[in-house]
Protein backbone atom coordinates (compact mmCIF):
# COMPACT_ATOMS: atom_id res chain seq x y z
CA UNK A 1 0.00 0.00 0.00
CA UNK A 2 1.88 2.86 -1.20
CA UNK A 3 1.15 6.70 -1.85
CA UNK A 4 3.54 9.41 -4.01
CA UNK A 5 3.98 12.13 -2.02
CA UNK A 6 3.38 15.32 -3.63
CA UNK A 7 5.76 17.86 -5.54
CA UNK A 8 6.12 21.32 -3.30
CA UNK A 9 5.57 23.23 -6.08
CA UNK A 10 5.44 23.68 -9.89
CA UNK A 11 8.55 22.03 -11.79
CA UNK A 12 10.83 25.54 -13.31
CA UNK A 13 14.06 26.06 -15.21
CA UNK A 14 15.86 24.50 -13.33
CA UNK A 15 14.10 21.10 -13.22
CA UNK A 16 14.40 21.70 -17.00
CA UNK A 17 18.00 21.85 -16.89
CA UNK A 18 18.77 19.09 -14.76
CA UNK A 19 16.51 16.48 -16.98
CA UNK A 20 19.55 17.34 -19.11
CA UNK A 21 22.09 15.87 -17.59
CA UNK A 22 22.98 12.20 -17.55
CA UNK A 23 21.35 11.17 -14.82
CA UNK A 24 18.34 12.24 -15.44
CA UNK A 25 18.32 10.78 -19.22
CA UNK A 26 19.34 7.32 -17.41
CA UNK A 27 16.67 7.68 -14.69
CA UNK A 28 14.26 10.11 -15.71
CA UNK A 29 12.86 13.21 -14.64
CA UNK A 30 11.88 11.92 -11.26
CA UNK A 31 14.11 13.83 -7.92
CA UNK A 32 15.15 12.43 -4.64
CA UNK A 33 12.20 14.08 -3.23
CA UNK A 34 9.11 13.03 -5.50
CA UNK A 35 10.76 9.26 -4.77
CA UNK A 36 10.20 9.99 -1.22
CA UNK A 37 7.08 7.86 -0.17
CA UNK A 38 4.74 6.87 2.98
CA UNK A 39 4.38 3.26 3.32
CA UNK A 40 2.55 1.14 5.82
CA UNK A 41 4.18 -1.42 6.65
CA UNK A 42 2.56 -4.69 6.47
CA UNK A 43 4.41 -8.38 7.10
CA UNK A 44 3.94 -11.62 7.18
CA UNK A 45 5.84 -13.43 10.05
CA UNK A 46 8.80 -15.31 8.66
CA UNK A 47 9.05 -12.92 5.47
CA UNK A 48 11.41 -10.30 5.15
CA UNK A 49 10.59 -6.78 5.47
CA UNK A 50 11.35 -4.55 2.83
CA UNK A 51 12.14 -0.84 3.80
CA UNK A 52 10.29 0.68 1.08
CA UNK A 53 13.68 3.20 0.67
CA UNK A 54 15.94 3.12 -2.62
CA UNK A 55 19.43 3.01 -0.56
CA UNK A 56 20.96 3.51 -3.85
CA UNK A 57 19.36 7.24 -4.69
CA UNK A 58 20.12 7.95 -1.23
CA UNK A 59 24.03 7.15 -1.37
CA UNK A 60 24.39 8.68 -5.05
CA UNK A 61 22.44 11.97 -5.37
CA UNK A 62 22.73 12.31 -1.36
CA UNK A 63 26.15 11.14 -0.79
CA UNK A 64 28.32 10.92 -3.81
CA UNK A 65 26.71 13.98 -5.94
CA UNK A 66 26.09 16.28 -3.60
CA UNK A 67 29.16 17.84 -1.62
CA UNK A 68 27.45 19.34 1.21
CA UNK A 69 26.34 15.75 2.18
CA UNK A 70 29.35 13.80 1.19
CA UNK A 71 30.94 16.32 3.62
CA UNK A 72 28.62 16.25 6.89
CA UNK A 73 28.81 12.19 6.81
CA UNK A 74 32.10 12.56 6.55
CA UNK A 75 33.11 15.31 9.00
CA UNK A 76 30.63 12.98 11.99
CA UNK A 77 31.40 9.46 10.75
CA UNK A 78 35.00 10.27 11.22
CA UNK A 79 35.17 12.31 14.04
CA UNK A 80 32.71 9.84 16.15
CA UNK A 81 35.29 6.77 14.52
CA UNK A 82 38.07 8.47 16.26
CA UNK A 83 36.70 8.36 20.15
CA UNK A 84 39.12 6.14 22.02
CA UNK A 85 37.44 3.29 23.39
CA UNK A 86 37.88 2.17 27.11
CA UNK A 87 37.19 -1.43 29.06
CA UNK A 88 36.37 -1.83 32.64
CA UNK A 89 35.57 -4.84 34.82
CA UNK A 90 33.03 -4.63 37.61
CA UNK A 91 33.30 -8.17 39.11
CA UNK A 92 34.54 -7.04 42.22
CA UNK A 93 32.30 -4.86 42.94
CA UNK A 94 34.44 -1.08 42.00
CA UNK A 95 35.46 -0.13 37.55
CA UNK A 96 38.99 -1.55 37.63
CA UNK A 97 40.15 -0.18 34.05
CA UNK A 98 41.32 -2.66 32.19
CA UNK A 99 44.38 -2.57 29.43
CA UNK A 100 44.59 -5.14 27.99
CA UNK A 101 41.49 -7.43 26.72
CA UNK A 102 40.43 -9.35 23.67
CA UNK A 103 37.47 -6.73 23.54
CA UNK A 104 39.85 -3.98 22.72
CA UNK A 105 41.73 -6.46 20.63
CA UNK A 106 38.94 -7.10 18.46
CA UNK A 107 37.49 -3.19 18.31
CA UNK A 108 41.16 -2.19 17.51
CA UNK A 109 42.09 -5.09 14.87
CA UNK A 110 38.38 -5.84 13.71
CA UNK A 111 39.33 -7.85 10.86
CA UNK A 112 42.20 -8.10 8.33
CA UNK A 113 41.40 -6.21 5.57
CA UNK A 114 40.21 -3.04 8.08
CA UNK A 115 41.14 -1.42 11.39
CA UNK A 116 39.15 -0.06 13.94
CA UNK A 117 38.61 3.47 13.15
CA UNK A 118 37.71 2.28 9.65
CA UNK A 119 35.57 -0.34 10.56
CA UNK A 120 33.65 2.72 12.65
CA UNK A 121 33.53 5.12 10.58
CA UNK A 122 31.72 2.87 7.66
CA UNK A 123 29.39 2.03 10.02
CA UNK A 124 28.25 5.47 11.44
CA UNK A 125 28.35 6.34 7.68
CA UNK A 126 25.85 3.63 6.70
CA UNK A 127 24.13 4.93 9.71
CA UNK A 128 23.29 8.48 8.54
CA UNK A 129 22.90 7.78 4.46
CA UNK A 130 20.41 4.47 4.97
CA UNK A 131 19.20 5.35 9.17
CA UNK A 132 20.47 1.46 9.37
CA UNK A 133 23.83 -0.08 9.85
CA UNK A 134 24.86 -3.77 10.42
CA UNK A 135 27.90 -5.62 12.09
CA UNK A 136 28.31 -8.85 12.19
CA UNK A 137 30.64 -10.75 14.58
CA UNK A 138 31.78 -13.95 12.32
CA UNK A 139 33.51 -16.81 14.02
CA UNK A 140 32.77 -20.14 15.92
CA UNK A 141 28.92 -20.81 16.45
CA UNK A 142 29.51 -20.68 20.31
CA UNK A 143 31.59 -18.44 21.92
CA UNK A 144 32.77 -14.94 21.26
CA UNK A 145 33.37 -13.32 17.78
CA UNK A 146 37.15 -13.48 16.26
CA UNK A 147 36.16 -10.60 13.72
CA UNK A 148 34.05 -7.35 12.92
CA UNK A 149 31.86 -6.54 9.73
CA UNK A 150 30.40 -3.98 8.40
CA UNK A 151 27.85 -5.15 6.00
CA UNK A 152 26.15 -2.61 3.22
CA UNK A 153 22.73 -1.81 4.20
CA UNK A 154 20.77 -2.65 0.48
CA UNK A 155 21.91 -6.18 1.07
CA UNK A 156 20.16 -6.88 4.55
CA UNK A 157 16.38 -7.07 5.42
CA UNK A 158 14.80 -8.07 8.54
CA UNK A 159 12.63 -10.92 8.55
CA UNK A 160 9.73 -10.34 11.11
CA UNK A 161 8.54 -12.51 14.02
CA UNK A 162 5.73 -13.42 15.46
CA UNK A 163 6.24 -11.60 18.73
CA UNK A 164 7.51 -8.08 17.30
CA UNK A 165 11.07 -9.09 17.33
CA UNK A 166 13.22 -9.87 14.58
CA UNK A 167 13.23 -13.83 13.17
CA UNK A 168 16.30 -13.21 11.73
CA UNK A 169 18.70 -10.80 9.19
CA UNK A 170 18.76 -11.98 5.88
CA UNK A 171 22.31 -10.85 4.08
CA UNK A 172 21.91 -11.25 0.33
CA UNK A 173 24.17 -10.80 -2.39
CA UNK A 174 22.97 -11.58 -6.06
CA UNK A 175 21.12 -15.28 -5.68
CA UNK A 176 22.86 -15.98 -2.31
CA UNK A 177 20.99 -15.17 0.59
CA UNK A 178 22.28 -16.19 4.33
CA UNK A 179 20.05 -16.30 7.22
CA UNK A 180 21.16 -14.88 10.84
CA UNK A 181 19.35 -15.97 13.07
CA UNK A 182 18.02 -14.70 16.51
CA UNK A 183 17.37 -15.74 19.88
CA UNK A 184 13.96 -15.55 20.42
CA UNK A 185 14.72 -15.47 24.68
CA UNK A 186 17.91 -12.87 24.60
CA UNK A 187 16.88 -11.30 21.32
CA UNK A 188 20.57 -11.49 19.88
CA UNK A 189 22.25 -12.36 16.96
CA UNK A 190 25.07 -12.83 15.20
CA UNK A 191 24.06 -9.29 13.61
CA UNK A 192 23.92 -6.00 15.35
CA UNK A 193 21.07 -4.17 13.90
CA UNK A 194 21.95 -0.26 14.50
CA UNK A 195 19.04 1.91 13.67
CA UNK A 196 17.81 5.85 14.13
CA UNK A 197 14.43 6.07 15.33
CA UNK A 198 11.53 6.00 12.48
CA UNK A 199 8.26 7.32 13.76
CA UNK A 200 6.60 4.90 10.94
CA UNK A 201 8.82 2.18 10.49
CA UNK A 202 9.00 -0.67 12.92
CA UNK A 203 12.26 -2.30 11.70
CA UNK A 204 14.14 -0.04 9.90
CA UNK A 205 15.57 3.61 11.04
CA UNK A 206 15.08 7.04 9.31
CA UNK A 207 17.60 8.55 7.36
CA UNK A 208 18.72 12.10 7.46
CA UNK A 209 18.97 11.92 3.84
CA UNK A 210 15.23 11.45 3.58
CA UNK A 211 14.44 14.35 5.69
CA UNK A 212 16.49 16.49 3.62
CA UNK A 213 16.16 14.88 0.66
CA UNK A 214 13.89 18.07 -1.29
CA UNK A 215 17.13 20.73 -0.24
CA UNK A 216 19.53 18.17 -1.50
CA UNK A 217 17.50 18.07 -4.87
CA UNK A 218 17.35 22.48 -5.37
CA UNK A 219 21.02 21.92 -4.20
CA UNK A 220 21.82 19.94 -6.98
CA UNK A 221 19.72 21.13 -9.32
CA UNK A 222 21.65 24.51 -8.75
CA UNK A 223 24.55 23.36 -9.59
CA UNK A 224 22.99 21.81 -12.69
CA UNK A 225 21.94 25.46 -13.54
CA UNK A 226 25.14 26.76 -13.13
CA UNK A 227 26.71 24.11 -14.93
CA UNK A 228 24.37 24.74 -17.73
CA UNK A 229 25.72 28.64 -17.69
CA UNK A 230 29.10 27.37 -17.62
CA UNK A 231 28.62 25.18 -20.58
CA UNK A 232 26.80 28.33 -22.87
CA UNK A 233 29.39 31.45 -22.50
CA UNK A 234 28.38 32.03 -18.85
CA UNK A 235 25.46 33.77 -20.26
CA UNK A 236 21.94 32.74 -21.52
CA UNK A 237 22.18 32.48 -25.04
CA UNK A 238 20.71 34.95 -27.24
CA UNK A 239 17.82 34.54 -30.02
CA UNK A 240 18.66 34.74 -33.86
CA UNK A 241 15.53 36.25 -35.27
CA UNK A 242 15.27 35.37 -39.45
CA UNK A 243 14.62 38.57 -41.68
CA UNK A 244 14.74 41.15 -39.04
CA UNK A 245 11.12 40.80 -37.70
CA UNK A 246 9.39 40.09 -41.17
CA UNK A 247 7.81 36.86 -41.08
CA UNK A 248 10.22 34.68 -42.77
CA UNK A 249 10.93 31.31 -41.78
CA UNK A 250 13.64 28.84 -42.59
CA UNK A 251 13.79 25.59 -44.21
CA UNK A 252 14.14 22.07 -42.99
CA UNK A 253 17.65 21.68 -43.59
CA UNK A 254 18.10 25.49 -42.77
CA UNK A 255 17.14 25.11 -39.54
CA UNK A 256 18.76 21.85 -38.45
CA UNK A 257 22.42 23.46 -40.07
CA UNK A 258 22.06 26.23 -38.32
CA UNK A 259 21.37 24.84 -34.85
CA UNK A 260 24.36 22.09 -35.62
CA UNK A 261 26.60 24.94 -35.94
CA UNK A 262 25.47 26.91 -32.90
CA UNK A 263 26.19 23.37 -30.90
CA UNK A 264 29.18 22.38 -32.05
CA UNK A 265 31.07 26.04 -33.15
CA UNK A 266 29.40 28.42 -30.64
CA UNK A 267 28.70 26.37 -27.61
CA UNK A 268 30.35 25.70 -24.72
CA UNK A 269 33.42 27.00 -22.40
CA UNK A 270 36.05 26.73 -25.45
CA UNK A 271 33.79 29.10 -27.68
CA UNK A 272 32.94 31.91 -25.39
CA UNK A 273 33.21 35.13 -27.07
CA UNK A 274 33.82 33.55 -30.50
CA UNK A 275 32.65 36.04 -33.02
CA UNK A 276 29.30 35.09 -34.83
CA UNK A 277 28.84 35.32 -38.60
CA UNK A 278 25.50 35.67 -39.47
CA UNK A 279 24.01 35.83 -43.55
CA UNK A 280 20.99 35.57 -44.93
CA UNK A 281 19.10 38.05 -42.93
CA UNK A 282 19.84 36.58 -39.51
CA UNK A 283 20.19 38.86 -36.78
CA UNK A 284 21.30 38.03 -33.39
CA UNK A 285 19.63 39.36 -30.39
CA UNK A 286 21.32 39.26 -26.77
CA UNK A 287 19.53 38.24 -23.28
CA UNK A 288 20.10 38.21 -20.31
CA UNK A 289 19.01 36.55 -16.78
CA UNK A 290 16.95 38.75 -15.00
CA UNK A 291 17.59 39.50 -11.11
CA UNK A 292 15.20 36.86 -10.11
CA UNK A 293 16.70 34.09 -12.02
CA UNK A 294 20.10 34.71 -10.73
CA UNK A 295 19.02 34.14 -7.20
CA UNK A 296 20.09 30.68 -7.82
CA UNK A 297 23.11 31.50 -5.87
CA UNK A 298 21.21 32.25 -2.29
CA UNK A 299 18.84 29.22 -3.06
CA UNK A 300 21.70 27.10 -3.54
CA UNK A 301 23.35 28.33 0.06
CA UNK A 302 19.87 28.05 1.35
CA UNK A 303 19.46 24.95 0.47
CA UNK A 304 22.98 23.93 1.82
CA UNK A 305 21.71 24.76 5.62
CA UNK A 306 18.78 22.81 5.23
CA UNK A 307 21.20 19.67 4.31
CA UNK A 308 23.67 20.37 6.84
CA UNK A 309 20.77 20.91 9.72
CA UNK A 310 19.42 17.56 8.97
CA UNK A 311 22.83 16.06 10.11
CA UNK A 312 23.26 18.18 13.04
CA UNK A 313 26.39 20.18 11.23
CA UNK A 314 27.12 23.46 11.70
CA UNK A 315 26.89 25.24 8.60
CA UNK A 316 30.26 27.33 9.44
CA UNK A 317 31.95 24.29 9.69
CA UNK A 318 31.16 23.68 6.14
CA UNK A 319 32.01 26.64 5.19
CA UNK A 320 28.54 27.98 3.85
CA UNK A 321 27.98 31.45 4.15
CA UNK A 322 25.07 33.53 5.93
CA UNK A 323 24.66 31.70 8.85
CA UNK A 324 26.82 32.68 11.97
CA UNK A 325 25.11 30.96 14.26
CA UNK A 326 27.95 30.68 16.73
CA UNK A 327 30.61 32.87 17.53
CA UNK A 328 33.41 31.36 16.42
CA UNK A 329 34.80 28.07 15.00
CA UNK A 330 35.70 26.68 18.35
CA UNK A 331 32.19 26.88 19.78
CA UNK A 332 30.53 25.55 16.50
CA UNK A 333 33.07 22.19 16.96
CA UNK A 334 32.06 22.20 20.30
CA UNK A 335 28.39 22.06 19.55
CA UNK A 336 29.01 19.45 16.66
CA UNK A 337 30.83 17.33 19.02
CA UNK A 338 27.81 17.62 22.10
CA UNK A 339 25.03 17.41 20.13
CA UNK A 340 25.71 15.07 17.01
CA UNK A 341 29.15 13.25 17.41
CA UNK A 342 28.88 12.13 21.27
CA UNK A 343 25.23 11.08 21.25
CA UNK A 344 26.08 9.29 18.26
CA UNK A 345 28.66 7.72 20.12
CA UNK A 346 26.70 6.92 23.02
CA UNK A 347 24.16 5.01 21.30
CA UNK A 348 26.98 2.48 19.64
CA UNK A 349 28.41 2.20 23.49
CA UNK A 350 25.23 1.04 24.49
CA UNK A 351 24.42 -1.22 21.93
CA UNK A 352 28.08 -3.08 22.31
CA UNK A 353 27.61 -3.28 25.91
CA UNK A 354 24.43 -5.27 25.23
CA UNK A 355 25.72 -7.48 22.80
CA UNK A 356 28.98 -7.88 21.88
CA UNK A 357 30.32 -8.14 25.77
CA UNK A 358 28.13 -10.23 26.77
CA UNK A 359 29.66 -12.85 24.56
CA UNK A 360 32.69 -12.68 26.27
CA UNK A 361 31.62 -13.04 29.89
CA UNK A 362 32.05 -11.53 33.38
CA UNK A 363 31.00 -8.26 34.17
CA UNK A 364 32.51 -5.95 31.52
CA UNK A 365 31.54 -2.47 30.60
CA UNK A 366 32.79 -0.61 27.36
CA UNK A 367 33.15 3.03 28.08
CA UNK A 368 34.94 6.15 25.69
CA UNK A 369 37.71 8.38 26.44
CA UNK A 370 36.22 11.64 26.53
CA UNK A 371 39.69 13.21 28.22
CA UNK A 372 41.35 12.05 24.67
CA UNK A 373 38.98 14.14 22.28
CA UNK A 374 40.78 17.24 21.68
CA UNK A 375 37.63 19.14 20.71
CA UNK A 376 36.69 19.13 24.31
CA UNK A 377 39.92 19.91 25.64
CA UNK A 378 38.55 23.64 26.39
CA UNK A 379 35.53 22.27 28.17
CA UNK A 380 37.48 19.49 30.02
CA UNK A 381 39.91 22.27 31.55
CA UNK A 382 37.10 24.35 32.79
CA UNK A 383 34.74 21.83 34.06
CA UNK A 384 38.28 21.05 36.30
CA UNK A 385 38.99 24.32 36.97
CA UNK A 386 34.74 24.92 38.61
CA UNK A 387 35.72 21.43 40.60
CA UNK A 388 39.15 22.41 41.83
CA UNK A 389 37.61 25.84 43.05
CA UNK A 390 34.33 24.49 45.02
CA UNK A 391 35.64 24.12 48.41
CA UNK A 392 32.60 22.44 49.72
CA UNK A 393 33.21 19.22 47.88
CA UNK A 394 35.09 16.57 49.38
CA UNK A 395 37.93 14.87 47.17
CA UNK A 396 35.48 12.19 46.41
CA UNK A 397 32.52 14.13 44.86
CA UNK A 398 34.61 16.23 42.88
CA UNK A 399 36.57 13.47 41.16
CA UNK A 400 32.67 11.98 40.08
CA UNK A 401 32.55 15.40 38.90
CA UNK A 402 35.17 15.46 36.67
CA UNK A 403 33.92 12.13 35.78
CA UNK A 404 36.82 9.59 37.57
CA UNK A 405 33.87 7.84 39.33
CA UNK A 406 34.93 4.48 41.11
CA UNK A 407 31.84 2.97 38.97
Amino acid sequence: MKATASHAGSRGLLSRLLRRSAMQQKHGDESLYRRMSVQAVVYQPGKPVWSGRDYQRFADEGYIRNVVAHRSVNLVASGAASVPWMLFDKSSGECIRIKQHPVLTLLDKPNPLQGGAELFHGIYAFRLISGNAFLQGAGPREGAPLELHSLRPDRMSVIAGRDGLPQAYRHTVGEQAVDFPVDRMTGRSRVLHLKAFHPLNDWYGLSPIEAAAYSIDQHNQAGAWNQALLQNGARPSGALVVGGGNEQTLSEEQYHRIKEQMDSQFSGPTNAGRPLLLEGGLEWREMSLSPKEMDFIEVKNSAARDIALAFGVPPQLLGIPGDNTYANLAEARLALWEQTILPLVDGMCDALNNWLLPQFGGALELRYDTDGIQALAERREALWSRANASGFLTDEEKREMVGLRKC
